[in-house]
This record gives structure tokens, C-alpha cells and sequence, in this order.
């Protein structure tokens, strides 16, 4: 993620949070994103140079002049203009993160050596919730190798309590 993107995307997420529209934004951005990536060709005509700016931006109105709150088709429509466009899901990223800080959200990524039922997964939930005093979404994996237990990872900081960690503890114990 490059500082221009971040930059771009802290301009928005004021602007967002002036109007009152932070998950709107959020919801829009991600829309807008999705239909110029899944259309082929999109995001090679909205960056050519060999297209006037004022022709892109049309194409752009075009797709998406719909689009609310009116302040996200503005903003691609500058990254369009400023020749930036492909920095688009790194902007996206930078504001999903921004979004995500102001909420109080955080993705926990957990592995587990068997998958988890949904009342494990409830309680976890619930456990991490408490632990880092945020809303918790989990995402979870399975990876065999771990033996039991599992691995969660909260915004840096991990917490492993598979089998696998606890053998390796007792063996480096023992190797003392």
C-alpha cells in the first residue's frame, strides 16, 4: 500500500465522517471497486492516458453515476483524473482499515487442527470480543498439522494454543 493511497483514503474517510456516511462510504467504495475489476478492460480504459480524462470520467459517470453517497463516485472519478486509478484497491484497503479502527471491528484469522462447530465458534467469538474489547469477525482455517488446539491471530498479536506449540515448548524444556 503505497502513501498515496492511504492519503486518498484518509480524505475520504473525513469526508465520511463529516457526513455522517462512514459504512455508506465503505459499502459504495467496495461496489465500485468490484464492478470496474470484474468488467474486463474497465481498469486499463480508466487509466490509459491515450483516452482524454474528461472521456474516462464520462465512461465512469456512465457505470456508476448512481452511485451513493455521491462523494465516492467524486473520489474515483479524481483517481481517474490524477491518473492514480490502479491504486484503487489499495485506497479501498486503507479506508476498510480506517473503517474498521473507528468501528471497533477486527478480523480474528483462527486455525484449528479440526473445524470448528458453530457454538465453538460462537464462544470464541465471544472470548476474543471480551479479551480486546472490539467486535470480532472471525476467519477460520483447518490445517491438520496442529495436532489440537488452535492458532488465532488479532490485529498483530497471536495467540497459539495448538498441540503442536505445546509440544514444542516441552521439547525445548526438556533439551535444557
Amino acid at each position: 500500500m503505497t502513501d498515496t493511497s492511504k492519503s486518498y483514503a484518509d480524505a475520504l474517510f473525513s469526508l465520511a465522517l463529516e457526513t455522517n456516511t462512514v459504512f455508506e462510504t465503505l459499502i459504495a467504495l467496495k461496489a465500485m471497486r468490484d464492478g470496474i475489476y470484474a468488467t474486463e478492460g474497465a481498469l486499463d480504459l480508466l487509466a490509459s492516458p491515450s483516452i482524454p480524462k474528461d472521456e474516462r470520467c464520462a465512461v465512469l459517470e456512465k457505470a456508476f453515476g448512481d452511485v451513493q453517497p455521491e462523494h465516492v463516485m467524486s473520489f474515483v472519478g479524481v483517481l481517474v483524473q490524477h491518473g492514480y486509478i490502479r491504486e484503487l484497491n489499495d485506497c479501498v484497503e486503507a479506508y476498510t482499515a480506517l473503517h474498521d479502527e473507528h468501528s471497533r471491528l477486527s478480523t480474528a484469522y483462527v486455525t484449528s487442527a479440526v473445524e470448528l462447530t458453530k457454538g465453538e465458534m460462537a464462544e470464541l467469538t465471544e472470548k476474543l470480543s471480551r479479551k480486546f474489547n472490539r467486535t470480532i469477525h472471525l476467519e477460520c482455517a483447518v490445517d491438520p498439522s496442529l495436532l489440537g488446539g488452535l492458532v488465532v491471530q488479532v490485529d498483530g498479536k497471536v495467540i497459539d494454543g495448538s498441540l503442536k506449540h505445546k509440544l514444542h515448548e516441552i521439547k525445548e524444556v526438556m533439551n535444557r
